[in-house]
Order: C-alpha cells, then structure tokens, then sequence
C-alpha cells in the first residue's frame, strides 16, 4: 500500500523537488558548513550527495537506512547555529545504528518542507511493505546498481557481474540457462521484473522444497491437514495447531486460489518460514509477558556507563545524542558525571580528561524528553557528583524545575523496594545522601564512588579494611540534592554487614573486578544480597578505549545494573542486547527464580547442586545460509563462510562450537552439520550465532550474529535473521537451523 502522503498533490511535488535534487548545508559544528548536492535518484529509495565540487560521482545512502527525521533544531550542531539559521529551515537525519546523524539546513523553509515531508513519507512506505515487497525491492536496487547506462535491461554479462556484488559465485551454464527461461521478451537482456524472477529460480531453495514435499500429501501443496501435522511434528507446537494452520494459510499463502481452498504452495511455505513466526525468536516472548509488580531487586535492568560518551575515554566528544541512543534502545539506568562549570552551569564530562563537556541542564531536558519513548517502566540517573555546594543547588533545581512530576522524590521507608509497575514513568536519581535527614549540610556521607574506586584499583587496596570500618568520605553535599536521591549510593563493607544493617533503597557500586573477586569468593552470599539489594557493576578504569566485559558472568550472579559502554559495538552489547530484547523492549527482566529465593541458596560455580536440576541438550543443525552480505567490497571478493554457535551462561555451560567453512558462497552454501551442548542451567543461557568469513592466513572476518535467550527460543525448522555488528537487520541475511531440545 503506498502512503497517502506519497500520492497527494503535496506528496508529488516534494517527490518532484527531492529527484531534481537541491543544494543542501550539512552542519558539523558552528565552524563546519558545507554545501553539498543532495538528490532522490529515480528508484525513490536512495538518495545520492556531493561536494559541489566533485563533478558527477554521488555517494549514496538508503531511505531504509534512516529513523527518523527530526524538524528544527534537534541536535548539537544545528543548535550552535541557531542565531544563524531559522529552525524551520534545519533538519536532522537519524540513522539505524550507531552511525552518525546528518545535520541539514535548506535554503528556504519550502524547501526545507520538502525533504522533511518526503524523506517521512518515504520512511511510511516502506514499512508497510511485507515481507515479499520488501525481498522484490532489495533484489531491484541490485538491479539498479548494475544497470549502469540506465536503460533498465541488463545483459548476461552484466548480470554475472551483479552476482558476484551480490555474493553468488555460481556456475556458468547453469546461470545462463536460468538467464534465457528468464528472458521471455527474447532480447537477451533481462528488465527488472525479469531479473527478479531470474533471482528467485537462483535462489530456489531446495532443502525447503524437500521439507516441503515430505509433508505435502500430492507433492504440490499443504492442505491445513498436512500444515497441522508439520506444525505438531516439526515445530513441536501442541493444542491449536489445526486454527494455527489455517491462520498461516490466510498470513503468508500468495495464490488466492490456494488460500481460497486452505491450501499452501511452496511459496506460501517459505514466506511462513523466513517471517517472524518462522524465526528462532518466540513470539510470545517479543511483547511484555513477565510479572512487573515484583521488588526492583527482583529485575535485570539495561544500564549504560558513562552515557554521555559517543566514543573512548579520553578525548572522545560527549553529546546528548549519547543519551538519545541509549534511551531510544531501551536503556533504563544512565550515568551523568558533573563537574563545577563556568559562569555557575554545572557541565557533564568524563573528569581529568580530554573528553568534551556539555551543560547538565542540556542533559536532563533531553532525558526528560526521551525517558518514556521506548519503554514506560522506571529511569534511573546515577549521579556521580564532583561539584561545589553552590553548583549543587543548581543541579538540585534543574532535577526538579525540568523533570517535575516525574521525579520521585517520596523515599518513603520500607522493608522491599517498589516494583517497576508502581514505579512507571517515573525517574529515580541515585547518588550520595546524607546518612540521615537531620544531619549538618557539610555532614559527613558515604558513598561508593566511581572515580575514588579507580584510583583504588590497584591490588594493595583490593582487600577490605581489616577492622571493618570503612573511612567516611568527608564530602560537602547540599541537602537539596541529597533529599531528592532515592537509591543512596553506600560504601560496601561485607555481605554480613548488608545482610543485618542495610535498607532496601542502599545500593553498593563494584569495578568489574572486585564483582568477580566476591562472585569467586562468596558466590551463594552475592547471590543472596542481590535478592534484596540492588548491584551496579562497572568497567574497570583500565578500558580508557570504552570496551566492554563480558556482562553474562554478573548476571548469573543476579547483579541487576550491569553498566556496559553502550557505544561500543561487540559481543558484550550483543549480549546485553540479545537478553533486553524479550519482554517488549521494557529494559526490565525478571531474573530467574533460583536468583530471587532467598531460602534456598544457589551458587552459579555448582549449578548441580541446586534442588531442581534438569540438564538439557540442545542440538543445533546448521543447515544453510541466505544472502549473507559481502565483509570486502571488491568486485571479485566471495565469501568463505562458517557458523560459530556460543553458549554463555553459568561456567560450566560456556562453550562454542563451529561449522566448516564453506568456499565461495556468501549467496546459499549448505552445511548440513549438527551441534550439540549440555545446557546445566537453561534459565542463565543465551545463546549466541555467529557467521564469520573464514581466513587461513589472518583472523576471520565477521559477517552477521544474532543472539537469543535459551528460554526464547522455538524448536523446529527455523530461520536466525542475522544483524550487524551494530545490533541493526542486515536483512534479508539469515542461516536456516533446525532445533531439537530434549532432556538429558
């Protein structure tokens, strides 16, 4: 369905504009500003840039690349020029990802309309493509890469060309012959739609067409009888399976005819297979399905560290849009560093170092104006606080003057920490305060702080005081702020000490380190805490690059605030990603119930020693793999690829294993090989798949993963749909599995 916005008189005139292309000023900073030659090429799905002097060879990006398109001035670089460019004339492109935004101002605000509205309208249409459309439309902008004169035909030789960009290293009379059943005008030139047929007979999937006729009772379709029993066999799905049957034939089943007679073709089974109920990622655990009213103690909460960093450290730029990112993937918990700034503002930097600074006041609007957009359950800003009394009160009133009804400032005692439903849209500040309401404001509080800790983690200072007492930090804190904290950051002086004196609303901050010295040390009692008690836990100091370790290992010890450099892509953000994408994105995940009994203890180092202990084995076939992007650009470059199965969990159940590699094929390669684990806690383990270019002389080059909680997965014949490095859809790239769970 096209967008109405598209087809109106509006929508044609913006389309008309955008295709003639217009000079548009891409906005860096208040010092960088560059014309540049912007222009919708004639597919209406890429838009082509440049330099105005460079003489004919645009760069291009994809509409299915951007966001969302912000009007005004939405960002940094547009509002430092602000005085200089009326808002109606500026805009921003937001990318998927972690690319950077493109910050552009127009001419006129007609202009500026134009784009803002047809860039928007654009973005709606290709979201209500399906599935079919979308694959149609990835095969043509293919097609219009190697149509080089734009005629709209390609010949053989062009089309060879074609398949090696697309990753396809295919025998010549094969191709050939496909070529000319695809050429039924007879010119020796395939058009588009030709090509998108010559595309599918390539792709013919013949390990499903086997699946597909063992269960078709006259080897051309599936009555809802044979679907039912594919469903019940295969996909192991029980009662309903006979409405399920029926309810896929009228979702996925193109031929009218077919769906008319609750029938299913080849084609309708495919779709069925590479669409979200087809994939390994169970449905019913996409949207919300967990209990939300438990303690806060009782959840996994998405958590980010140093938040206003964009990239390492040191000397990296800090932004709001940092925030932005983190708060648009569902991050519950940020970290806002603030320091004494000029003419009485406090700013946010990562201290002593080079990094930028941006004014707290700048940041607590953009949290006031992001925190609900991608989840309604509680934000928590962790405060590190490094300002003088006087800036103090500034901070006290921005938190209260901008956040306004939702701040929660009611730290009403109890013996349990309020539940996330109780707590919805509303944001909780954590960070020093004083020990109790009457104290002197210059008293003396206790705090775990992030900065003193660095400076502590060398291994003299790594063992607790001996007589038990901790020194007091004596620290001026004005007591505007400290009435406004909820979580009170507290010093951590042993689990026996938490366990008789600790208040619900206390919360202890560890190094990455020192989590895993106690997780070593005292595993049962960590656990233990932590049913009570929040745990934040932090990168060490060392990783000035902004990496991340492995967040898995404090998980299982049921640390809820496992902050991650959420900026910094790899298997760590995977991972956080992989076990936050289940219950609607909400940031919250209820942690297993062996992590919240308090009378009967677990210890993630002997799994087998807990009550209930059922082993599982997990059997994976790899079957094969489907338009797997190319890792090189060049021309002549093929793919050599394998898949890397990792289980992550409890220690005894971290393993990988790998299939062989497949020469020459990143376009359908086949494996056919089957993995299989012992899974010892299955409530802990999330599993990872990973497809690597194989390299004999260096490291193998990432292609594509894709990471799942064990508890979410589906058995049966399934598709992985693989993304980024960047957590963004490389669709339409995927490996076919079949997965088998029994117990041991």
């Amino acid at each position: 369905a096209i967008s109405r916005s598209l087809t109106g008189e509006q929508g044609h005139q913006n389309l008309e504009a955008m295709k003639a292309g217009m000079f548009l000023r891409k906005v860096k900073s208040r010092t960088w500003k560059r014309q540049r030659h912007y222009k919708l090429q004639e597919d209406c799905k890429t838009i082509g840039y440049k330099s105005s002097w460079a003489i004919n060879s645009y760069s291009t990006f994809s509409i299915s690349d951007v966001e969302a398109v912000r009007a005004g001035h939405q960002s940094e670089a547009l509002l430092s020029v602000a005085d200089e460019f009326p808002a109606d004339r500026c805009f921003t492109l937001v990318f998927r990802g972690r690319r950077g935004n493109l910050d552009l101002v127009a001419e006129s605000t007609k202009e500026a309309q134009a784009w803002i509205q047809g860039i928007g309208a654009l973005m709606e249409n290709m979201e209500n493509m399906d599935e079919s459309t979308k694959l149609d439309q990835w095969i043509s902008d293919w097609f219009s890469k190697a149509d080089l004169n734009k005629d709209g035909r390609i010949n053989f030789k062009e089309a060879k060309k074609l398949l090696k960009m697309m990753n396809v290293d295919m025998n010549e009379e094969h191709a050939s012959s496909l070529f000319k059943m695809a050429d039924k005008s007879k010119s020796e030139t395939l058009e588009d739609q030709e090509f998108v047929e010559f595309y599918k007979m390539l792709t013919e999937r013949a390990e499903v067409l086997d699946l597909f006729q063992d269960y078709s009772s006259d080897g051309q379709s599936l009555s809802q009888c044979d679907l039912e029993e594919f469903l019940r066999e295969e996909q192991l799905e029980g009662e309903g399976s006979y409405e399920h049957a029926l309810q896929l034939i009228d979702r996925y089943e193109p031929s009218d005819t077919a769906r008319m007679n609750y029938m299913m073709s080849v084609d309708g089974f495919l779709m069925y297979l590479t669409s979200p109920e087809g994939s390994i990622f169970n449905p019913e655990r996409q949207d919300l399905f967990q209990d939300m009213s438990q303690p806060l103690a009782h959840y996994y909460i998405s958590s980010s560290h140093n938040t206003y960093l964009m990239e390492d450290q040191l000397k990296g730029p800090s932004s709001v849009e940092a925030y932005i990112q983190a708060l648009k993937r569902g991050c519950r918990c940020v970290e806002v560093d603030c320091w004494n700034g000029s003419n009485g503002e406090p700013v946010v930097y990562h201290g002593h170092t080079l990094t930028s600074k941006i004014l707290l006041k700048d940041v607590i609007t953009t949290i006031a104006n992001y925190a609900f957009k991608a989840s309604e359950y509680p934000l928590i800003v962790s405060i590190e606080n490094h300002c003088s009394i006087e800036q103090q009160e500034v901070m006290a009133r921005y938190f209260r003057d901008i956040l306004g009804d939702m701040l929660l400032t009611n730290t009403a005692d109890s013996s349990e920490l309020p539940s996330p439903e109780a707590l919805k849209r509303k944001i909780l500040l954590k960070g020093k305060k004083f020990e109790n309401e009457s104290e002197n404001p210059t008293g003396e509080v206790s705090d775990e702080d992030e900065a003193a800790e660095m400076n502590k983690d060398s291994p003299v200072t790594e063992s607790p005081p001996t007589n038990g007492k901790v020194p007091k930090l004596q620290q001026n804190l004005c007591k505007e702020l400290s009435d406004l904290i909820f979580c009170k950051s507290v010093h951590f002086h042993s689990f026996e000490h938490s366990r008789t004196s600790a208040k619900p609303n206390e919360m202890s901050s560890f190094s990455e380190s020192k989590a895993r010295k106690y997780s070593k040390e005292a595993g049962s009692d960590f656990v233990l805490h932590n049913t009570r008690q929040l745990t934040r836990v932090y990168p060490s100091g060392m990783r000035t690059d902004s990496s991340n370790y492995c967040p898995v290992d404090m998980w299982n010890m049921g640390c809820q605030i496992v902050a991650l450099n959420f900026q910094t892509a790899g298997m760590e953000m995977d991972l956080n990603d992989g076990l936050f994408t289940q219950n609607g994105c909400s940031g919250y995940i209820l942690k297993p119930e062996i992590l919240c009994k308090r009378e009967r203890l677990f210890n993630p180092e002997n799994p087998e020693k807990r009550d209930d202990y059922h082993p599982l084995l997990f059997y994976v076939k790899v079957i094969s793999g489907q338009q797997l992007p190319k890792v090189k650009q060049k021309a002549w470059f093929i793919v050599d690829p394998l898949v890397r199965v990792e289980i992550f969990g409890v220690p005894l159940d971290q393993a990988k294993q790998e299939t062989k590699h497949i020469d020459n094929n990143g376009f359908n390669p086949l494996w056919n090989e089957t993995l299989q684990f012992t899974i010892h806690t299955p409530e802990l383990a999330l599993v990872r798949f990973v497809v690597e270019d194989y390299d004999k002389a260096s490291r193998n080059d990432f292609i594509g993963q894709y990471t799942i909680p064990f508890t979410s997965i589906q058995p049966g014949y399934r598709h992985v749909h693989l993304l980024s490095k960047d957590g963004t859809s490389i669709h339409p790239s995927s490996i076919y599995v079949h997965i088998k769970i029994t117990e041991q």
